[in-house]
């Protein structure tokens, strides 16, 4: 990451406390503190439970905090935004669509001019790699393009920043690494922030400028870790030395405390 002057999301304070049925209260995030600046790549790690889905659902305005700020281009995030775009584990994709369709449909939600909108649909399908399936319904696309294909709605709009929340894990190991490129050259190429939720620490260093290590809930940033591998990386890093370095102080944090994956 060059240039940090912009700061895209700040995060002062962040708790979350969840009330069950029986009145108990589950403290799933508490006292997180995070900047993010304008075209970085976050990644966000840490063991199941630890409140990582919790802490994207907020900042995307989908569920209420419990107590601190979050501020998107210095406005409050006080529920759903039209400048933030989402992709989760699962595409999503409404099955009557088409590709073009799914893309466009933040556009037709958002009462935007569907002409303006398509050019801009066309270039974002050509930029994953769809073109030629525009007219494709969803069962006719593999895993990695509906993922694809989930990714060109989360951005046909324009969003300030895109949020993943493990959006590759449900993907098999080679379709997975195939998609981990690719969101790097997506990254590149529409210059969006992206903040991405993932289990896998290797898929962490691999894409990020720096991960932020939560710790078992209720979740707390224990470390955030510089990535400082250059770009652009290839899967030929993952075998080099400094990249095992960092995988293996991530790893040593997890066993510190408690948890490992």
């Amino acid at each position: 990451m060059e240039n940090k002057a912009r700061k895209i999301i700040e995060i002062q304070g962040l708790q979350k406390v969840y009330i069950t049925k029986r009145l108990e209260r589950i403290h799933a995030l508490k006292d997180i503190n995070l900047e993010i600046y304008d075209g970085e790549f976050i990644a966000v790690v840490g063991p199941s439970g630890c409140g990582k889905s919790t802490m994207l659902k907020i900042i995307a305005g989908l569920i209420p905090k419990s107590g601190g700020s979050v501020s998107l281009d210095g406005s409050p995030v006080e529920g759903p935004r039209k400048d933030i775009g989402v992709v989760f584990q699962d595409p999503v994709l409404l099955p009557w669509r088409t590709v073009l369709e799914n893309t466009l449909l933040p556009a037709v939600v958002q009462k935007l001019d569907l002409r303006e909108y398509s050019e801009r649909a066309h270039k974002l399908i050509q930029m994953v790699g769809l073109s030629g399936f525009e007219d494709k319904y969803p069962f006719e696309l593999s895993g990695g393009m509906q993922q694809r294909n989930a990714i060109t709605r989360a951005l046909v709009h324009d969003p300030t920043i895109l949020l993943m929340d493990e959006p590759f894990g449900a993907l098999d190991a080679m379709t997975r690494e195939s998609m981990n490129v690719e969101i790097l050259r997506i990254w590149r190429e529409s210059s969006k922030t992206i903040f991405f939720i993932t289990h896998s620490i290797t898929e962490a260093v691999f894409l990020a400028d720096r991960v932020v290590v939560l710790t078992p809930r209720p979740g707390r940033i224990v470390k955030v870790f510089t990535v400082s591998i250059p770009r652009p990386r290839g899967l030929g890093v993952i075998s080099t030395p400094e990249f095992g370095k960092i995988i293996k102080e991530i790893r040593a944090l997890f066993q510190t405390n408690g948890a490992i994956e």
